[in-house]
């Protein structure tokens, strides 16, 4: 990362906890969630920009990242992301900037509906809230979404986090033949965390969050998604942008699931301004 930002590590080591997270600058404080099979890293040109004017803090995930990995046969649920998380953010015990991607947006929506009076603004860009296409019974949304949650071998914990599993999961958010595009080490490297990525998932598919339940989040909410997103995600953006009072919606053009990293110039641009308008409106 860059020499703007610095590592903290906690004195915890279970692997039930987040014991790194990346922080740089001062002021109102902004936490970024970064994607599943990823880590903070994701976010450091972002953190780098927001550093001027905020505190940004950057946790990498259970079992993700510099954090110990998570064990072998043991069971895992989002849930458990959701209170690591939410220990960081007490803690801070002041109202935050909230910015996640994919299973990031996931925790951040699911942090801000549970937690709506700690939250000064949302970002979300793809989360993958898919409990809300369920409640809305979307055509579009699941019968793109049954294309690998309809696969049995998508949800067999023998295979799940494994080369097979990981090409159907990241092909589908990505297009076909991107996991096997990728550079060996980058797939090694997603495969060190295949298992925690297999259960973030499939308990994440069986999530039944009604779009409602959103509703109490009143801080002003952006929800972005790339022109190439899957559907299913592209559908998600568009309910929460319904079911949140204060929501704005936007594309970005010629991008996918991945725009945060290859279109990081154009979402971080949105990000910062969206912080900006709801800081200065405090």
């Amino acid at each position: 990362m860059s020499s703007s930002v610095a590592s903290i590590r906690s004195v915890s080591s279970s692997p039930s906890s987040i014991s790194s997270i990346a922080s740089a600058g001062s002021g109102e404080p902004v936490v970024l969630l970064h994607s599943g099979g990823m880590s903070s890293r994701q976010w450091r040109r972002l953190m780098d920009r927001l550093a001027a004017g905020y505190r940004v803090l950057a946790p990498d995930f259970i079992g993700s990242g510099d954090n110990p990995p998570w064990p072998q046969g043991e069971p895992f649920h989002f849930d458990m992301d959701v209170a690591a998380v939410e220990a960081i953010v007490r803690d801070l015990a002041r109202p935050i900037h909230l910015v996640g991607h994919s299973y990031g947006g996931f925790i951040a929506a699911t942090l801000a509906r549970k937690n709506p009076d700690i939250i000064r603004s949302l970002t979300l860009f793809d989360p993958v809230a898919m409990g809300v296409l369920h409640d809305a019974e979307d055509p579009e949304g699941l019968a793109n979404l049954g294309t690998v949650d309809g696969e049995d071998a998508f949800n067999d914990p023998a295979l799940g986090g494994g080369d097979a599993w990981m090409e159907q999961f990241v092909d589908y958010w990505n297009g076909p033949g991107s996991w096997r595009a990728l550079p060996a080490t980058t797939r090694d490297a997603f495969l060190r965390v295949g298992k925690k990525v297999f259960y973030e998932v499939t308990t994440l598919l069986r999530d039944r969050t009604p779009c409602a339940a959103y509703g109490g989040v009143k801080a002003p909410a952006l929800l972005l998604t790339g022109e190439s997103s899957p559907i299913a995600a592209r559908r998600v953006v568009h309910l929460l942008s319904e079911s949140l009072p204060d929501a704005t919606a936007h594309t970005i053009a010629g991008a996918g699931h991945m725009a945060p990293i290859t279109h990081a110039g154009a979402v971080n641009d949105l990000i910062v301004q969206h912080i900006e308008r709801a800081a200065g409106a405090a």
